[in-house]
């Protein structure tokens, strides 16, 4: 089957489940009683809008993968850590389970991808002027990759507070990935990162502003999990051509609102996972910005930075000005929290 057909078919199959399956999971989350509630300052939406729609993007997701990817060892393991991720979403959409076992389900999902090959073992240095082409991280490579996948994981989680938003940056993250992955001939990535895309189109007309289904953090964290590990196949590769900075660029809006975060809980005193409302999007609504422009402007940042790391996928001579350039988008972002904190 041609490449580009196998593509397309990934997209269009992972969509039409996806988008076929969320008003099943929709009555199935009210017939259960997995309601978001509106009952405190950070949630925008007025009334109870059902949760797990994160449970349709896996169906899409998995099915699409099944059918049109070849299943190695490394995607073995992927896909054992996704049904660990789905379960405890679910039963945290159930029953708001304790973050610290939240946490050690993460950690133990990303054992089992790293037991089965998934790990960050070398990657193009950092240091454009170091002699040095390669990091190589021998003992630190299982911890490091462990962090890195807990981390995205849990920095999608915390980006998914708006219609619309945390679905919406994961598919322009799925689509750069996707466009990385065929300009390094990586097929087998390329049709996993169309199904993640096509899964996460069929939700998101349900999802937009307003929400008639949230996926919660059964999707949230499904998507942060799968986004985390096949950055690992697909972008820490052994590839001259991709730099280090590619993916910390796909991921970054997610990734820093997760560091802003921790910082500011930190310097208040607050338990790091302990939840407010600071978050960007946060800020952007206290600037006077409705939930559709907040995540419009969101969906920029994300996608200019997502051009970044295509660009740096392209050409190695301009590293260091793609560098520079990402520099200058997180200044802006920071701009924009801290106008919106003096005006909150």
């Amino acid at each position: 089957m041609p490449l580009y057909i196998r593509i397309g078919l990934a997209v269009a199959i992972a969509l039409i489940v996806s988008f076929v399956a969320t008003p099943g999971v929709k009555w199935f989350a009210k017939r259960i009683g997995a309601m978001d509630v509106p009952k405190d300052s950070r949630r925008v939406h007025k009334s109870p809008i059902p949760r797990l729609g994160g449970l349709a993007i896996f169906i899409g997701f998995v099915l699409s993968v099944v059918l049109f990817a070849d299943i190695t060892r490394q995607i073995q393991g992927i896909l054992i850590g996704t049904v660990i991720i789905v379960a405890v979403g679910v039963l945290d959409d159930l029953m708001q389970l304790h973050a610290a076992i939240k946490f050690l389900v993460q950690i133990i999902a990303a054992l089992v991808a790293v037991y089965f090959g998934v790990i960050i073992d070398t990657f193009s240095n950092p240091f454009v002027f170091s002699a040095a082409e390669y990091v190589h991280l021998r003992s630190f490579s299982i911890p490091i990759t462990v962090l890195w996948i807990v981390a995205i994981t849990n920095s999608v989680n915390l980006i998914d507070g708006l219609d619309g938003l945390a679905v919406g940056v994961s598919t322009i993250s799925s689509i750069v990935m996707l466009i990385i992955s065929l300009m390094v001939s990586d097929v087998n990535v390329a049709v996993i990162m169309a199904a993640l895309a096509g899964a996460c189109l069929g939700f998101m007309p349900f999802n937009f502003n307003p929400a008639k289904i949230f996926m919660g953090d059964t999707g949230a964290l499904l998507l942060g999990y799968i986004l985390a590990t096949m950055s690992i196949l697909g972008l820490f590769k052994f590839y001259a051509v991709v730099s280090f900075a590619a993916p910390f660029l796909v991921l970054a809006l997610p990734l820093v609102d997760t560091m802003f975060a921790f910082l500011r809980r930190l310097l208040k005193g607050q338990k790091p996972w302990s939840p407010d409302r600071g978050h960007f999007h946060h800020r952007l609504l206290d600037m006077g910005l409705s939930q559709k422009q907040a995540v419009v402007i969101l969906y920029a940042i994300s996608g200019v930075l997502g051009l970044a790391a295509v660009v740096v996928a392209t050409s190695d001579e301009i590293r260091a000005l793609i560098l520079i350039a990402a520099i200058i988008v997180a200044a802006i972002i920071v701009f924009f929290v801290y106008k919106g904190k003096k005006k909150g």
